[in-house]
């Protein structure tokens, strides 16, 4: 399974599409493969059974909403592997289910409820609607109301036709919520994902007006950062981050009113000098989203693993010859069992005598010594009986 190393954002819901009826010899890989013309694979997984083999269908999440609509617009109803899909956005079963086919109840839920309010006063209301087996209104341990209590019918009509004509009734200064009685999991459940939602909307609403600064000068405080960017437009939000003992950490963030201000504010401050530094300016984005970039950048430029042999070139080099006594060193060479630098983190040689630029780093060999022999000094001559 291709999958994103953060569980919240797989279980967010968030440009999440649903396959079916795949043919059993597509596997992750293919179906990554598949998806990943339309955008930046988050996830993707086929199901499979306990012997491991495919379920047909599916599930593959998105970076942006916008790379999932276009999955879908394209791949629905075409063939894969002679097998025609279906594409569409995933929907949990919860939802689903509320979709298709009401539940059916007989407990039922007010909440909002005057201090006053008494289980006979509940009967007396909810009687009109069916014959109601129990009614009663929560108290702490002093005997106080809570304020919510429940209304138990015998037949799931007469609760659903209290609570179609009893929600949002004024009681007093008191406006009910009437509503089917749900477990803490259930509720839990649908909080959490109505909050997520709520997040990721507004995070979305906002993403391309908030900026990220770093490099900035230890002189610059929040007050000062408002100061330098509110000629730009108006500014929401501004604050330098500081470290346990209140000093800057040199980056911080600026929310812009709209994104074309934000986007003119980044033009304008990017590489500006600002005391003794240049300022670094770039859109905001999640922790998660910046790791999966990195990753996917360092990817890209991760040298091979492989430390090269030794070229032919080299005087007293001979390929296939055997290796007597230990193997010399060159300048410019890895020592063996070495990981090699990426690409890009590579350090500036420096240009000894005898070297020639742009040419192969090395210039005479060095021969380790033995254990237990004396060494002999580079560019010296060996004098018998001298130290």
């Amino acid at each position: 399974m291709y999958s994103h190393r953060d569980p919240s954002i797989r279980k967010s819901g968030y440009a999440n599409i649903f396959i079916k009826n795949l043919d059993v010899s597509i596997d992750n890989k293919a179906l990554q493969e598949t998806f990943a013309a339309f955008g930046n694979v988050l996830s993707c997984k086929v199901a499979v059974d306990s012997t491991g083999r495919s379920k047909g269908y599916g599930f593959v999440q998105y970076e942006n909403e916008e790379a999932a609509k276009n999955a879908i617009q394209l791949l629905n109803g075409m063939l894969l592997n002679d097998k025609k899909v279906y594409v569409g956005l995933f929907v949990r079963r919860q939802q689903r289910e509320q979709k298709s086919v009401p539940p059916k109840f007989t407990n039922v839920y007010v909440n909002n409820l005057s201090e006053m309010t008494t289980d006979e006063d509940l009967k007396k209301v909810f009687g009109h609607y069916g014959t109601i087996t129990s009614a009663l209104v929560m108290k702490d341990s002093n005997g106080k109301s809570r304020c919510f209590g429940f209304v138990n019918f015998q037949t799931a009509d007469s609760a659903a036709a209290a609570v179609e004509k009893l929600n949002g009734t004024a009681d007093g200064d008191k406006v009910w919520y009437v509503g089917r009685a749900q477990k803490r999991s259930e509720r839990e459940a649908e909080l959490k994902a109505k909050f997520e939602q709520e997040r990721i909307s507004r995070y979305e609403k906002w993403r391309a007006a908030n900026l990220y600064l770093k490099n900035l000068d230890d002189s610059i405080n929040d007050e000062k950062l408002k100061e330098l960017f509110s000629e730009y437009g108006t500014i929401r939000s501004c604050k330098v981050l500081l470290d346990s003992n209140g000093m800057s950490k040199g980056s911080g963030f600026v929310a812009f009113s709209s994104p074309e201000e934000a986007t003119r504010a980044l033009n304008e401050m990017h590489g500006k000098m600002i005391g003794q530094k240049p300022l670094y300016v770039a859109v905001a984005q999640r922790k998660d989203e910046r790791k999966a970039w990195m990753q996917a950048h360092f990817a890209q430029i991760r040298a091979p693993g492989a430390v090269s042999p030794l070229p032919s070139g080299i005087p007293g080099y001979h390929p296939g010859a055997p290796r007597l006594g230990p193997r010399p060193l060159y300048y410019g060479q890895g020592t063996p069992g070495l990981m090699p630098q990426p690409a890009g983190y590579s350090f500036q040689q420096q240009i000894y005598a005898g070297m020639r630029p742009g040419g192969p780093n090395y210039i005479m060999p060095y021969h380790l010594p033995r254990q237990g022999q004396p060494g002999q000094r580079m560019g010296g001559m060996r004098r018998s009986g001298n130290p």
